[in-house]
């Protein structure tokens, strides 16, 4: 009960800054990652797909590239990803600066989803008390890097553990 409270909360708080635009990631292969939670909630509502979130240190996390080549970057991945979810990426870099607004908002998830280490993933959906005006995050699951996994097929294991989670919906 306290966590769904305080994740209302930070949810209330980044629902109601005002974001500045930042552009979208879209990639050779076609995926767009979304850096807006309001924006990938808008797509998930109106896709039904629940929102893929990736808390990455895009400039210093070694695993987190790992995960973007060895899954990430892979054919079974990309078609995977634009059937069944809405990718939101949430960086934490070093070496570059985000927008105040976007390092706000990145760190409110962080902390609702209590998200310690770098690469996670977490599946979810949100939904909005009216008369509280509150967000609440609905959890799916979680991800990380596919240990254990066949060198070389990394994404077997992923999707498989990422299909596990989108079946309990």
């Amino acid at each position: 009960m306290f966590r769904s409270l305080l994740v209302a909360a930070l949810m209330l708080t980044v629902s109601m800054t005002g974001f500045a635009q930042v552009e979208n990631g879209k990639g050779p292969d076609g995926l767009e990652w979304h850096t807006s939670i309001k924006e990938a909630d808008l797509l998930s509502k109106a896709s039904g797909k629940p929102i893929f979130a990736f808390f990455t240190g895009s400039d210093w996390c070694g695993w987190c590239k790992k995960l973007q080549r060895d899954v990430f970057a892979k054919p079974e991945f990309v078609s995977w990803a634009k059937a069944n979810v809405i990718l939101l990426e949430l960086d934490f870099p070093r070496s570059k600066q985000l927008p105040a607004e976007l390092m706000a908002q990145n760190s409110s998830l962080q902390q609702a989803l209590q998200v310690r280490g770098y690469p996670t993933i977490w599946l979810f959906t949100l939904s909005y008390n009216q008369e509280t005006q509150q967000a609440m995050i609905e959890q799916m699951g979680s991800l990380g890097y596919p240990s254990g996994a066949e060198t070389g097929r990394e994404e077997v294991k992923f999707l498989s553990d990422a299909n596990m989670i989108l079946k309990k919906k």
